[in-house]
């Protein structure tokens, strides 16, 4: 779910007092910390990376919209012959306040996000992929098999890469379906085995690119396991494309 008590909306309505937004992002960045304390990244994780990333732009277009702004005489130093300027950013300001409280609520979030990368960072080296047979050259659609430990089972879904062109650049986004699960007992099956049976269950794809993860964490499926799965296969496909 969409951590909504850490909007942007937070940052940009003035309304109510600085200590008051002060301590609702320390609210919701506490709630994020628990999360992460019980092994769930996501989305918490991704959303922060975009929060601190809009939240920089912000930043620096406050910065831009400063320069802009009429200076005045701060100070004239006779002895050394130096005029200081300061700029006409009036305190108080709707953007002053959106400013102030950017700067102080940055250096949380980032060490949120640190924290957030940690846990991805360890998840993914303890999930390994392999390739299941002769791999095709066609590699766009296929099957992949991912473990959900805490549930003893193993999961089957099947895959499709669409690819997006803009003017400046190409992008590939990963569509997967879920097909089905295997409790423990069959999951003893060798990945070789499975995908034959979904060739024989499944005829549209009659010589699908095949992957199995491997795992031994038991952490949550769905907001770890499988997102930095997902971001796995689709750098493993890059590579055979």
């Amino acid at each position: 779910m969409k951590n909504s008590a850490l909007s942007l909306d937070l940052f940009t309505q003035v309304e109510s007092d600085f200590e008051i937004r002060q301590y609702k992002v320390l609210a919701a960045l506490k709630q994020i910390s628990d999360e992460f304390r019980q092994n769930r990244i996501y989305p918490n994780l991704s959303e922060l990376v975009e929060l601190r990333n809009t939240l920089a732009d912000i930043r620096t277009r406050l910065e831009d919209l400063r320069n802009d702004f009429p200076k005045r005489i701060k100070n004239i130093d006779l002895v050394n012959k130096i005029i200081e300027h300061e700029v006409v950013f009036v305190d108080g300001s709707d953007l002053s306040k959106v400013e102030d409280l950017i700067e102080w609520a940055l250096p949380h979030i980032e060490a949120k996000i640190k924290e957030g990368k940690a846990i991805y960072e360890y998840v993914d080296e303890e999930i390994k992929i392999e390739e299941v047979g002769i791999l095709p050259s066609y590699v766009d659609e296929g099957y992949f098999f991912v473990p959900d430990n805490e549930e003893a089972k193993l999961l089957l879904f099947q895959y499709e890469v669409s690819i997006f062109q803009s003017a400046q650049d190409q992008y590939r986004a990963l569509k997967t379906g879920f097909l089905k699960a295997l409790h423990q007992g069959q999951a003893q099956l060798s990945p070789n085995s499975i995908k034959l049976d979904l060739i024989k269950e499944r005829k549209e794809l009659p010589n699908p690119a095949t992957y199995s993860f491997h795992t031994k964490l038991d952490f949550p499926f769905r907001e770890t396991i499988f997102p930095v799965v997902k971001r796995k296969l689709m750098q493993q496909l890059s590579e055979a494309s």
